[in-house]
C-alpha cells in the first residue's frame, strides 16, 4: 500500500478462466475503495495512461468525456451519467497489500 499514494488510484487487471477484470483501487483519506474500470454512461475504460483521478485528487475522472465520480462511493456528479455510479468492486487492506474482499 505504500506505492498508492493517498489520494491516489491505480488500475489492474486479472484474468479468470475465460474472463478478464478490468478495475481500479482509490485511496482517499486512509480509506481504500475498488471499482469496476468502465464508465456507467459508455462503457469504455476510465483512465487514460492509468489517471483515474482529476489533477486535484479529489474526484474520479472519466478520460473519455469528463464526468466526475466521488471517491467515497463512486456517484457521479457531473457529466452525461449524473446520478449514476460506479460498479463497487469489494477491497480491503491486508498488511501492505490491498485484496478483493
Amino acid at each position: 500500500m505504500t506505492d498508492l499514494a493517498d489520494p491516489g488510484a491505480k488500475g489492474f487487471r486479472f484474468q479468470d478462466g475465460q474472463a478478464m477484470f478490468a478495475g481500479f483501487v482509490v485511496r482517499a483519506g486512509g480509506r481504500v475503495s475498488g471499482y469496476v474500470d468502465s464508465c456507467p454512461h459508455a462503457g469504455w475504460p476510465l483512465a487514460l495512461f492509468d489517471r483515474y483521478l482529476t489533477r486535484e485528487g479529489d474526484r474520479i475522472l472519466c478520460g473519455g468525456h469528463g464526468a466526475l465520480f466521488r471517491l467515497e462511493d463512486g456517484v457521479c456528479t457531473a457529466g452525461p451519467c449524473a446520478g449514476r455510479a460506479l460498479e463497487a468492486w469489494p477491497v480491503r487492506v491486508e498488511g501492505e497489500a490491498v485484496v478483493t474482499a
